[in-house]
């Protein structure tokens, strides 16, 4: 990536930008990267980090939707499993298939929950039963059968069921395995996303910590957010993807319509060695007493666990509160009773709103979450909001958007997305051999060991050479707040990612704060390697470190000492 302040350098001296577009979570940063890779001249921004607001707060998986099949949203999970397809084949290094269970407690339950749910007379629905999950699953496997990426699903009987899983609730009757995928870092899919934008050229630039303030005439004015300077750019079109602040960020250059209507989702990660053996290297899938549908599902060495749909006014607003943690405690007696969980087990707590249309349904889980274009004028510059969306389906929502652009402009398209590889994706190898080489290529080049370049291979895909050079130049140097890290991969990261906080690296270059894998001394190291590199001051450092901190506390629950 070019430096922020080199981007925000040659925006002071030339101003002229095709495309604006606001809000750096999946559905901009896809959009940002379609446009630029079909030559348009294109400018990404967002108050704050990349990918560190809705985007940030997902639930970890390339997923379908087989619960929208019950509201009649068939294209949309067409869609979505196309897309999840489309995710394990392009990023590899970041999503891979995700063996996927359905404890089932009853047969018949629940088959006139769709009938009732198009007349409206349904608040909550019954109970899914055996056989309303089994006519899901063959319409979910029948939309991508010829994809064929991932395994068709599965039925067993309690008594298999139970030898599979013995910890598993005896009460079960059923489960149903099905694959979806799983995101390891939804931050580190969107950066390679950026970066990759970026490498076709400089009519591509994005840049983190820069609000849009107003509107000026037939410009707008946009503030960075670091040093509190102002300046003004002259789009041709604006695309506002804020995600749940698309209603704000459109009332500050004049636009008064409601498009969101948002509800919040929390999680938490656990570290229950006993309850992440129960589940191996599958998501426990399933219906809560309550009719909410939850999810246990393993993340490393740890384990998350979610999610709450409870509507929401201000997005700014979105805590994980000690209500929703102990709700998702509980539900995990749902499935694997003999399993204590405890909230000294909680190492993190992440919440975000999803950035629903606004709706007058009687649930939130009636709200659909497709998406779709809304657009108004601003004077003669047209602006599109991008409202709905999800994860698994933000290259096909970012395709559409940027089909829009181009007919805007009356530009043909030259390149189309759905089969290019992504970051550390490309030239991933296929089997065990072809990575033990290019592990042991690697190492040979840089003159770090076979068991380093692995680490970094499980964090950065075919990237890892790239990290390794810089690791190399700096020597071996160990953190001594993490031994797995090396100064010289936390410089890459500052040098070539655009952190401008600690805790961007901690959060979103890296799964560091996930993983409870946090003390002051580590973010205190940090701050000394950002110091040197973006020349702070040692005020700087200190009010750094405390801010980071702070952060950690209020929006995560990481009390550091």
């Amino acid at each position: 990536m070019t430096k922020r302040s080199d981007l925000l350098e040659q925006l002071k001296a030339n101003p002229e930008v095709t495309v604006l577009i606001v809000g750096a979570g999946i559905n901009g940063i896809g959009t940002f990267r379609d446009l630029a890779l079909n030559k348009v001249n294109v400018l990404l921004i967002d108050r704050g980090d990349f990918c560190s607001g809705a985007s940030t707060a997902s639930s970890h998986m390339a997923h379908g939707g087989i619960r929208y099949l019950e509201n009649g949203e068939f294209r949309l999970v067409r869609e979505a499993v196309q897309e999840r397809n489309r995710m394990i084949v392009n990023a590899p290094h970041v999503v891979r298939p995700l063996p996927t269970v359905i404890p089932i407690f009853k047969f018949w339950s629940g088959l006139l929950n769709a009938p009732l749910k198009f007349l409206n007379l349904l608040d909550r629905p019954s109970e899914r039963g055996a056989f309303v999950i089994k006519v899901g699953l063959i319409l979910y496997d029948s939309f991508t059968r010829k994809q064929k990426t991932v395994p068709r699903h599965e039925f067993y009987n309690r008594k298999r069921s139970l030898q599979m899983y013995p910890r598993l609730n005896p009460k079960i009757q059923y489960t149903a395995l099905y694959y979806d995928g799983q995101i390891l870092s939804p931050e580190r899919f969107a950066v390679d996303l950026i970066t990759d934008a970026e490498a076709e050229g400089a009519h591509a630039r994005a840049i983190n910590y820069v609000s849009l303030k107003a509107k000026d005439g037939e410009q707008v004015v946009l503030r960075d957010e670091g040093t509190g300077e102002e300046f003004k750019v002259t789009p041709k079109i604006i695309i506002n993807a804020a995600g749940p602040w698309i209603d704000s960020v459109n009332r500050e250059i004049g636009i008064q319509e409601r498009y969101i209507g948002g509800t919040k989702g929390s999680h938490l990660v656990l570290d229950n060695p006993e309850l992440r053996k129960a589940i191996g290297d599958r998501e426990f899938f399933f219906e809560n007493k309550d009719g909410r549908i939850v999810l246990i599902f393993p993340f490393y060495d740890k384990l998350i666990i979610g999610t709450s749909d409870i509507p929401i006014q201000n997005p700014d607003e979105a805590r994980c509160t000690p209500e929703e943690e102990q709700y998702f405690i509980d539900l995990v007696a749902r499935v694997f009773p003999d399993i204590p969980v405890t909230p000294a087990d909680i190492v993190f707590r992440f919440c975000g709103v999803r950035p629903l249309e606004y709706s007058k349904a009687k649930t939130a889980g009636q709200i659909t979450r497709d998406h779709s274009i809304k657009e108004d004028k601003l004077g003669k510059i047209p602006v599109l909001s991008l409202v709905g969306g999800k994860w698994t389906s933000y290259r096909a929502f970012s395709e559409q958007t940027t089909d829009r652009v181009l007919e805007i402009l009356k530009q043909k398209r030259v390149k189309l997305t759905g089969g290019l590889s992504i970051g550390g994706g490309k030239d991933y190898p296929k089997t065990a051999q072809d990575r033990a080489e290019m592990i042991h290529y690697v190492a040979e080049k840089t003159c770090l060991s076979e068991a380093e370049v692995n680490v970094l291979f499980e964090r950065y895909g075919t990237r890892c050479l790239l990290v390794a050079r810089e690791i190399q130049k700096v020597g071996d140097a160990p953190l001594s707040g993490n031994q797995t890290w090396q100064v010289g991969e936390v410089q890459f990261l500052i040098e070539n990612e655009k952190p401008v906080h600690v805790e961007d690296l901690l959060l979103r270059r890296s799964t560091l704060a996930w993983l409870g894998d946090l003390s002051r001394v580590l973010i205190e190291e940090m701050a000394t390697i950002f110091a040197a590199r973006l020349n702070w001051s040692k005020a700087d450092q200190t009010r750094e470190v405390e801010r980071t901190i702070a952060h950690l506390k209020e929006f995560h629950g990481i009390d550091i000492k």
